[in-house]
């Protein structure tokens, strides 16, 4: 195998979510061989930076020599580069770095400060010299004076970096207030909004680390600017939304995330195969719906309807009992997969849902067997569209629910956090009717 080889310039993180360790954990995620020149040695964890030691400059440039001297450097990227000297060191070297990604890092989430205040201005330099710049909304501010409260601040912002020279500038809203996380991307051709839901938590640390990393990753492999960075984005978010509770502090984004989702495919399917097999073993043709019973199961770190797994067409009652119209692929039962993305929102260790009909020999079933219900609101409610009436069903549940209640569409729909625990639920149900 000859993967691209990308280098990262940039700080150590003792505590592993950020700097050096999460570039090389997400260049490795991404497919290329991850090369580095340490900028500087932080002391470092979940809850803040105790200590930084920074490398002698020409111990920095050493690294990137014999880096540059040994590989074919596909793509870079800059983290923390800390002082002026540092800053003009890379500025010096960056002609001969392809697909140079400045990531212009000031300040550690946890809000301690990882650059020199007059090394700010050394920054106009290499950010003339990069593919694309990805500054945060207080990065931004300290680097073209524009504050981003919307998103056409955000574009004059981006319009002000290229001015300095660079070819994008990717100006990202994780530190600008809102439901949304809108960042946006600037080219001398186009301005280009990515939105995302904002993910209510803390573990953010090492995000913007990840997300320079990978876009580096996407152009070392060939992807233009705009797909690099619509990549890196998604990944991000996954990261963020599967973020690791590791440390005291608030936790660190899940490098990942994408790489072990897209390797449990085939798990997940086969896992959804074999309930299906199970249930046309068994008779439970009183709990199928007359449109069919759907039988699904998410991949762990499942965001999309085609990272859901079903059966094509469901499950039928036959005349020879009940069968599957189709195999399991990836990407049908679209509203069933929104029902079972939303209720991972609230717990995201449920993986597999099943429909059957709703009637009230099931319903007091579920109620005598202890099961949390959730019940939908109806078609004169206000929830809105589906995923939000899940979401706001899950949400106001005390518990995390094993059912969903769906009296508009006349279904129940169970929820388990494995195939086998979906099994067993559905055939406590069916054995419920005949007792």
């Amino acid at each position: 195998m000859s993967p691209p080889v990308v280098l990262t310039i940039a700080g150590s993180d003792s505590g592993g979510g950020a700097g050096i360790q999460a570039d090389l954990k997400t260049i490795e995620a991404g497919g290329a061989f991850g090369t580095s020149a340490i900028t500087s040695v932080t002391a470092q964890n979940t809850t803040g930076v105790a200590d930084t030691h920074l490398l002698p400059t020409d111990q920095i440039a050493a690294q990137i020599e014999a880096v540059r001297g040994d590989f074919a450097v596909a793509a870079a990227k800059t983290g923390m580069l800390a002082t002026t000297e540092i800053v003009e060191l890379v500025t010096e070297r960056a002609s001969s770095l392809p697909n140079l990604v400045v990531d212009p890092v000031m300040v550690a989430t946890s809000g301690d400060r990882l650059l020199e205040p007059d090394a700010v201005d050394a920054y106009e330099g290499l950010i003339g010299e990069a593919t694309l710049v990805t500054p945060n909304a207080d990065e931004t501010e300290l680097l073209t004076g524009v504050v981003i409260d919307e998103p056409g601040d955000a574009a004059a912002a981006g319009r002000d970096l290229l001015d300095m020279g660079a070819d994008a500038a990717l100006l990202k809203g994780g530190h600008v207030p809102g439901d949304e996380v809108i960042d946006v991307l600037v080219t001398d051709e186009s301005v280009t909004t990515f939105r995302h839901d904002r993910i209510d938590t803390e573990a953010t640390h090492g995000s913007g680390c990840t997300l320079s990393a990978a876009i580096a990753t996407r152009l070392a492999r060939g992807a233009d600017v705009e797909t690099a960075v619509a990549d890196g984005i998604d990944l991000l978010s996954r990261a963020v939304r599967y973020n690791l509770d590791v440390g005291e502090g608030p936790g660190a984004v899940h490098h990942l995330a994408e790489t072990r989702n897209e390797a449990a495919r085939h798990d997940t399917s086969e896992a959804v195969e074999q309930v299906v097999s199970a249930l046309v073993d068994a008779d439970i043709a009183p709990l199928v719906p007359e449109g069919g019973m759907v039988v699904a199961g998410a991949t762990p770190y499942a965001e999309r309807p085609d990272e859901v797994a079903a059966v094509e067409g469901r499950l039928a009652r036959t005349l020879d009992g009940v069968r599957p119209n189709r195999g399991v692929r990836f990407g049908v039962s679209t509203d069933a997969a929104r029902r079972l993305l939303s209720a991972r929102d609230h717990d995201s260790s449920l993986q597999f849902l099943a429909t059957c009909r709703l009637t009230d020999d099931l319903e007091r079933a579920v109620e005598r067997f202890g099961w949390t219900a959730a019940e939908l609101p109806g078609a004169d409610g206000d929830a809105g569209p589906l995923p939000e009436a899940v979401g706001a069903a899950v949400a106001a549940s005390s518990d995390t629910p094993l059912a969903l209640l769906d009296r508009d569409d006349g279904a129940l729909a169970l929820l388990a956090r494995d195939g086998e625990a979906l099994l067993e639920r559905i055939e406590r149900l069916r054995d419920a009717i005949d007792e």
